[in-house]
């Protein structure tokens, strides 16, 4: 029987969901956490590999001989060394497409959160200041209508599209980065080069990859041409921003706010530039962990290990 073992299932399952697809697959031992000076092992006799967050890289690899693939259960994957997996003869497989609907309804909630204030004003009411007011109603920060805005989407994958979707459904003008998907882009979206976008768009909001070529994206140079009544989103990659820019930018008055569920380093240290910054909206990385979603993720991971362990792997990475 394949030993299957499951290095950080907190994160992905904790608790709410069950384990049985791949429990079904051979004798599974799953670990909440696993530090790096026990990633060996416990890795030792696996046949598959489960991780979200716990690095992998050549030096465990190359002293787990019996390895046949890793499930990563995330789209991204740069937690494994593929081009090492791949030397070895390891196959890694991630899971595509399992958040975008969770992940475009967070940034929404983000931009509706930067321009509504719901939050500071539900916090006013229970903290008895409709009590006490004069008047039927107040506002603590000006309220911004979004009909009308132009957003502007920063990589149109799926993400990026769902989010033009919702909105245009707000009423707003939507402008994105060129895709490389042979599809055309949705009815009334217009194509831009990213610097045309920064420049043209009252909402800026972050979908593509990190890169090399993308890493430090949003940075002075391109915050200094952004409009002063603009705000930024960015539920993709931290390391898209240069953070420290981005609080100056806040700080300035350079933009108007922004709204992340991401940063470069995360958890992040108590000093975080981005955590004293004014009109700054930060999320704990939570936009892909509705239960829906992890379910389709934990269905895919399950699908992954049968295919790894069946010799017929899909959502290859490092093929």
């Amino acid at each position: 029987m394949a030993r299957i073992v499951v290095l950080d299932g907190q994160t992905v399952n904790p608790g709410d969901l069950g384990w049985a697809s791949l429990e079904a697959l051979g004798e599974l031992a799953v670990h909440e956490r696993t530090p790096p000076e026990l990633v060996v092992e416990r890795s030792l006799g696996a046949e598959v590999l489960v991780t979200n967050k716990t690095p992998l890289g050549e030096k465990v690899l190359a002293a787990l001989p019996g390895l046949a693939g890793i499930a990563v259960t995330a789209t991204g994957f740069n937690v494994v060394d593929t081009q090492a997996a791949r030397e070895r003869g390891v196959v890694v497989c991630n899971v595509p497409a399992y958040s975008t609907a969770s992940v475009a309804q967070h940034t929404v909630a983000l931009l509706l959160e930067l321009v509504s204030h719901v939050g500071l004003h539900a916090a006013s009411v229970r903290a008895g200041e409709w009590s006490r007011s004069i008047d039927f109603s107040y506002w603590k920060q000006p309220i911004r209508e979004l009909s009308g805005q132009t957003l502007g989407v920063v990589g149109f994958g799926d993400i990026g599209r769902r989010v033009a979707v919702l909105g245009q459904a707000l009423g707003m003008r939507v402008v994105a980065t060129p895709s490389r998907r042979p599809e055309p882009p949705p009815p009334g979206v217009v194509s831009l080069e990213v610097d045309a976008l920064f420049r043209e768009a009252d909402i800026v909001s972050l979908h593509c990859p990190l890169t090399e070529s993308t890493e430090r994206l949003v940075r002075r140079e391109r915050l200094v041409t952004m409009r002063k009544d603009a705000l930024l989103l960015n539920t993709a990659r931290g390391g898209l921003v240069d953070e420290a820019d981005l609080a100056w930018a806040l700080a300035t008055g350079v933009v108007a706010g922004a709204a992340l569920d991401v940063l470069s380093v995360e958890p992040p240290p108590a000093d975080h530039p981005l955590l004293s910054a004014p009109n700054c909206i930060i999320t704990p990385h939570q936009a892909w962990t509705s239960r829906a979603a992890r379910s389709r993720l934990l269905a895919v991971t399950a699908e992954n290990v049968a295919g790894i362990l069946a010799r017929r792997p899909q959502n290859v990475v490092n093929g």
